[in-house]
């Protein structure tokens, strides 16, 4: 099999909500949980307590459908944990797109106003910091546990949860540990438990033994006392990359795996019954220069073995995916791996990335370049954009209609760029109300194939495309495999209209500063 990716749900908690009210959740008994008699045991401490902190967010996220605007103000709230070097520690979707971020201490009365130090949206971590840190002199920071805590573990987790506003403390036990994809680009450890986590437990310390062995993110939905936690080996992996300020990322490979289970297949490539190991299915690059080729077999990363899963042993009690390692011996943004190719073993210093690039990419905290020409409101395609449309009743249609109609925004999710900058330019919405787009069809979720026949590469290039333009008529073509229709437009009724419209819908600029910049640049 194949090696596929688990997506979560994000769990800030809307502070005010005017679809039903919640009724507290009851507490789940031991049979309903399977907690262990030691889970029962652990009682909470003042010390963890007084280094827990709530956390109040105002949000302006963008509005992928019109990348021009910001969605309403809102107010959610979640959870958050005093840390080593006077800072705060919370989820990066707690935070994310915020315009104010205040924190309050267990039992206080005032809000704090603090600012985001350090984000990394992929492993869902953020760090914050105070301007007086007068506030870290009573309320200290909480003890990392170093290594990763056992399965049955005892485990309780502090926050805020919603159906109340003081903290909430829940017990449970350690269900399993696991190395497993956050999102499409980003790998890492995640513990699950089966303590109640709930919206606004987000960013508070999972604790075993006054020790924090992670924070929670996120529970399964449509399942009861399954959440999720990250590690404190994550949190410490993060901590270090932005101790110089920024953030790089996680250092990964990114090449398509296949187990070496079926027997049928390990008789195909002639291999010894005592060679075991993962199987590369898709290198991540066919340069000639690439170190890994297409029925690679990875036998080795570092002196551990992999075994034909693709598993490697921790401990007596605990198997993890092989790419677990990569993390833990990268040195110079490389990993030694060994390899078993053409019946024979060899050894390689691989290089890795910090960042997957894709063709359809994540908007990690930006918000989305944009440029209105006519009618017509132009943007690169983002995960953000097709989430938005998976979740609006209205657009849903639209993603099965995409699918029969082979579109790009569907074939090619999780896709590399096919050449250095592509990105996929769609027409984020509906045309506006306007004479020129009379008899055409709506446009929106439309991926452009080419403008005056010049195949488009990414936003800025069809920018530079419009702006260069000479002649009399502007033609749009779109890729789908069947159907849709090419437009056309005179070229110089175009520009001219461009600054009613923007004035008759309100819109403030043409485009965002960056494509705005080229669009304003002489040929």
């Amino acid at each position: 099999m194949t090696m596929r990716f688990l997506f979560l749900i994000s769990l800030a908690m809307p502070l005010i909500s005017f679809a039903e009210p919640v009724s507290p959740a009851p507490s789940p008994s031991p049979e309903a949980t399977g907690a262990s008699q030691s889970s029962q045991a652990v009682t909470p401490s003042k010390s963890v307590e007084n280094s827990v902190v709530k956390v109040f967010s105002t949000l302006r996220a963008p509005d992928p459908a019109k990348p021009w605007s910001k969605q309403s103000p809102s107010d959610i709230s979640g959870s958050g944990v005093v840390i080593a070097g006077k800072r705060i520690l919370t989820n990066a979707h707690v935070i994310l797109y915020a315009s104010e971020v205040q924190i309050q201490a267990n039992q206080a009365g005032d809000k704090i106003s603090v600012h985001v130090e350090a984000v990394a949206p992929g492993i869902d971590l953020a760090v914050l910091k105070l301007d007086d840190e007068k506030f870290f002199d009573s309320h200290p920071p909480l003890r990392f546990r170093k290594n990763l805590p056992d399965a049955k573990d005892a485990v309780m987790v502090y926050g805020y949860p919603t159906g109340g506003t003081s903290l909430s403390i829940t017990k449970g036990i350690i269900s399993r540990i696991e190395f497993t994809g956050y999102n499409m680009s980003t790998h890492g450890l995640r513990i699950q438990i089966d303590a109640a986590i709930n919206p606004g437990n987000s960013g508070g310390p999972a604790v075993v033994n006054d020790e924090m062995i992670g924070l929670a993110f996120s529970h399964l939905h449509g399942a009861q006392n399954i959440g999720y936690i990250i590690p404190t080996e994550e949190v410490d992996l993060f901590l270090r990359d932005v101790a110089d300020g920024h953030y790089d990322g996680k250092p990964a490979m990114y090449d398509d795996v296949q187990t070496l289970e079926n027997p049928a297949l390990r008789s195909f490539l002639h291999l010894p019954s005592s060679v075991q190991g993962i199987l590369v299915h898709r290198p991540f690059s066919t340069d000639a220069s690439y170190l890994l080729k297409e029925w690679d077999l990875i036998t080795k990363i570092g002196d551990t073995p992999v075994d034909d899963q693709g598993m490697i042993k921790v401990s007596d009690n605990l198997r993890l995916r092989f790419a677990y390692l990569i993390q833990k011996l990268a040195k110079q943004n490389k990993v030694p791996l060994t390899l078993f190719r053409d019946g024979k073993e060899r050894k390689i210093e691989f290089p890795l990335l910090f960042h997957r690039p894709l063709v359809i990419p994540d908007l990690e905290g930006s918000y989305p370049s944009y440029f209105v020409y006519g009618p017509m409101v132009f943007a690169d395609a983002t995960n953000e954009f097709l989430g938005s449309a998976a979740r609006d009743r209205q657009a849903s249609g639209m993603i099965g209609m995409l699918t029969f109609l082979g579109s790009p925004l569907i074939t090619r999710v999780g896709d590399k760029p096919a050449f250095e900058g592509e990105r996929l330019v769609i027409v984020t919405s509906p045309f506006f109300p306007h004479k020129l787009a009379k008899g055409y069809g709506n446009p929106a979720w439309q991926v452009v194939k080419t403008v005056n026949g010049h195949e488009i590469k990414n936003l800025a290039h069809l920018v530079e495309v419009l702006r260069d333009l000479k002649d009399e008529f502007v033609t749009f073509e779109f890729n789908a495999r069947t159907t849709g229709e090419t437009i056309v437009f005179p070229r110089a009724e175009m520009v001219a209209a461009t600054n009613e419209i923007l004035t008759d819908n309100g819109i403030r600029s043409q485009g965002s500063p960056d494509i705005l910049k080229i669009w304003e640049t002489k040929p």
